[in-house]
């Protein structure tokens, strides 16, 4: 078989798959995927890198303000973001995103507050979400994908900025192995700016 159409013919076959297009359509209607129980911290802080922090919602794409979880198959076609038939989120994934970097934060000691709560001389968190998807490196290996920019403010002036890339595994090439795989990633890259808004603080 030409090795070309060979290749498409798995990405027609996996798609349709991780879509939910097969004999199971009506058994996974309506299944929403959450980031769970948020466990301990991937890696402990010695201490609270900021007495407190006002973190914003996170902004993107609008393909992450909806409910839909995306993949994509990176290997064949990248620029396609599909989106699973019968699996939400719960939420949209920047309110999500949000919610876990806030308690993350809080988890590492550090006091949380939102854009209404009055404060001064506290430092802004601003996120944006560039990636989130279950990304397919292959027809038989996949992961969950995140790319996600920080900007550390200190009322108009920017501070710091970093981008955190994480991509995990994924246990399974489903939506249910996706979401673990998102999850891992998330909790990875708080940790990641735990550490990032530690040495900042230490700089100043």
């Amino acid at each position: 078989m030409n090795t070309n159409l060979h290749r498409l013919l798995g990405a027609a076959v996996l798609a349709c798959a991780v879509a939910g297009c097969a004999s199971n359509k009506n058994k996974a209607d309506n299944t929403q995927f959450d980031f769970g129980p948020l466990g301990a911290p991937t890696a402990p802080a010695a201490q609270a890198p900021l007495a407190a922090i006002v973190v914003m919602d996170a902004t993107g794409s609008p393909t992450f303000e909806n409910e839909r979880m995306v993949y994509r198959l990176n290997y064949n076609d990248p620029l396609q973001a599909r989106t699973y038939a019968n699996s939400r989120w719960s939420a949209n994934p920047l309110l999500l995103v949000t919610q876990r970097i806030k308690s993350r934060l809080a988890q590492a000691g550090v006091k949380v507050l939102s854009a209404t709560d009055s404060a001064t001389d506290v430092p802004i968190l601003r996120l944006e979400v560039d990636e989130f998807s279950h990304a397919f490196v292959s027809t038989v290996a996949s992961e969950g994908r995140l790319v996600l920019r920080a900007s550390l403010f200190s009322g108009h002036a920017l501070l710091d900025q970093k981008t955190f890339l994480r991509a995990t595994p994924a246990p399974s090439a489903d939506a249910a192995g996706g979401a673990q795989a998102l999850t891992a990633s998330t909790d990875a890259a708080a940790a990641d700016m735990i550490g990032w808004l530690a040495l900042d603080h230490r700089k100043r």
